[in-house]
């Protein structure tokens, strides 16, 4: 398996894992639509004999402090994988791939909305416990934030705000 930055020509293929993935077609057409308005930092496709399989976002989402000031970090999600090729580690490998990248970025931290027991393997944990709260309503365990940068999130509470085409989700 390849994991690589998308390429022109698998947008129509990362639509198509998107909508397979979750089985309805909202997170297909988020993906199109950030992309479509250049709100994307990094997209990347596990590719394996030339085919798309799976599928990773990250995106901005603005931080805005408690103190004034606005922070620009990283939203991860959607992630998708093809239902045939799930619980095999492309997911993972997906991610462990984009945090590498983001890090190498100069990104210090990253937000998901996500599942509670699948994210803290990563290193994510409830964003409540760095004062973090989400512009929309959310269960507290499935807000989770990251530092990427040690001490990144000491000190920053406030307020993530997603991109508005979030909210079509």
């Amino acid at each position: 398996m390849l994991i690589r930055s998308e390429l022109p020509g698998d947008i129509p293929s990362i639509h198509r894992v998107n909508e397979e993935a979750f089985g309805r077609p909202e997170e297909a057409l988020l993906v199109d639509r950030l992309r479509d308005r250049k709100a994307i930092i990094l997209s990347l496709a596990a590719i394996e004999e030339g085919d798309v399989i799976g599928h990773v976002l990250f995106s901005p989402v603005l931080l805005h402090g408690d103190a004034g000031v606005v922070h620009v970090i990283v939203g991860l999600g959607p992630v998708a994988v093809l239902p045939d090729r799930q619980r095999q580690g492309v997911g993972s490998a997906l991610i462990e791939a984009g945090l590498k990248q983001c890090r190498d970025r100069g990104y210090r931290a990253l937000i998901v909305l996500g599942h509670p027991t699948y994210y803290p393997r990563f290193g994510f944990r409830p964003a409540s416990l760095s004062g973090i709260r989400c512009s929309f309503e959310v269960p507290d365990d499935v807000f989770m934030a990251m530092e990427l940068v040690r001490g990144a999130l000491k000190d920053v509470t406030g307020v993530a705000h997603y991109h508005p085409k979030f909210a079509d989700v």
